[in-house]
């Protein structure tokens, strides 16, 4: 029996990936309607920090988590009576912005010039050397939320007045961004270590919306990507899997570092369909101290997002024939029973000869989708 802390999407296809490798699961998620629920053998449907469903899941032979604002001394606590990974200690770094760019910069790793915020008393007369920057709560920040663009003094006295509630901050240097790259890491130990290809990533409204698979950019820049988020991941001694989000900046093509998410990751989503393994395999498999699995990648692809946004306004569903009429088209839905503005409802994969032509036949199924 293996536990798992959140029972959304990434839980629910963890779950797919255990029971088809022999293994039974338990769901720890307070939602009734978990999609993970679905398809495991229990449901603990209770608090993430309660005391009797903790102990029922420190029974399970191994525990991870899907999201990364899960309670990490709960989980630091179940690592005294099973195996737990990726470790609390780590889930903790990623859950605040301030401590994980410190572990980013241990690891030699570059970042975005930054500075923390906790109150108007850290605003100081270097911090507009930062302006324009992108004001980011510490905490519980993702698909674009707790951000605010800053482009003067005044505006992040304001911004932090707004928001002073989500407080402490930190304030990062807006960036001559010229793409995104996400690098999902397979890690056991220094020398059981794979990375699958580098996903290069497109955001629509602080929201991922496709992934195209191998990364349209120079090859060594790509292996580049893939050495740094191997060298974070040893640099936090990290056992599961990783993903790490960066930035190719400026005509140098600098990467830069954005953040770190201590599980499968949405840009990950690709490998059901398009590698030799995929990353809930992995997890799976980190967890149980078993070697990664190969992570080649099958065919050129580009995995799309698809938001509660596409679905009626009386919550009925977009009109699926399109894709299902495709070959070489994916489709994947997480069983989310109500759609909602930006809420991830599921995703669909293309394969193609080329990333290019994965890319554009994606775009046109998907405006095909939203034409109903």
């Amino acid at each position: 029996m293996l536990g798992i802390l959140g029972g959304g999407q990434l839980g629910r296809m963890f779950t797919v990936a255990a029971k088809t490798m022999g293994y039974r699961v338990t769901v720890l998620d307070p939602d009734p309607q978990s999609p993970a629920a679905a398809f495991a053998d229990v449901h603990l449907c209770a608090p993430y920090d309660d005391v009797a469903a903790l102990q029922q899941l420190a029974q399970c032979a191994a525990v991870t988590t899907e999201f990364e604002n899960v309670n990490a001394a709960a989980m630091q606590q179940l690592a005294q009576y099973t195996r737990v990974s990726p470790a609390g200690e780590c889930v903790a770094i990623a859950q605040n912005r301030i401590s994980e760019k410190a572990w980013i910069r241990k690891a030699g790793l570059p970042v975005a010039p930054y500075q923390a915020v906790r109150s108007a008393d850290d605003i100081i007369d270097k911090t507009s050397l930062l302006l324009p920057g992108i004001l980011k709560t510490a905490t519980l920040g993702y698909d674009g939320k707790g951000q605010r663009v800053i482009k003067t003094a005044a505006g992040l006295h304001i911004g932090m007045s707004s928001l002073m509630k989500d407080a402490p901050f930190i304030l990062e240097k807006m960036l001559d961004l010229r793409a995104e790259l996400s690098v999902i890491v397979c890690r056991l130990d220094s020398e059981r270590v794979a990375t699958f290809p580098p996903a290069e990533n497109i955001h629509e409204n602080g929201i991922l919306a496709y992934s195209i698979v191998p990364a349209r950019l120079p090859e060594t820049l790509l292996r580049r990507a893939e050495a740094m988020a191997k060298q974070l991941a040893e640099t936090l001694n990290y056992v599961g899997v990783l993903a790490v989000e960066m930035f190719v900046v400026g005509d140098a093509a600098q990467l830069v570092v954005n953040e770190i998410a201590p599980r499968p990751h949405n840009s990950g989503h690709y490998t059901l369909d398009a590698c030799a393994s995929n990353q809930f395999e992995q997890q799976v498999r980190m967890m149980c101290a078993l070697p990664p699995a190969a992570t080649d990648l099958l065919r050129p692809c580009c995995m799309v997002n698809l938001l509660g946004d596409v679905w009626g306004a009386d919550g009925s569903e977009p009109n699926w024939q399109p894709l299902l009429d495709e070959a070489h088209t994916h489709l994947h839905l997480y069983g989310k029973k109500e759609a909602r503005s930006g809420r991830k409802m599921g995703h669909f994969t293309v394969t193609a000869d080329t990333a290019d032509a994965a890319f554009t036949q994606a775009q046109t199924l998907f405006a095909a989708v939203c034409r109903g």
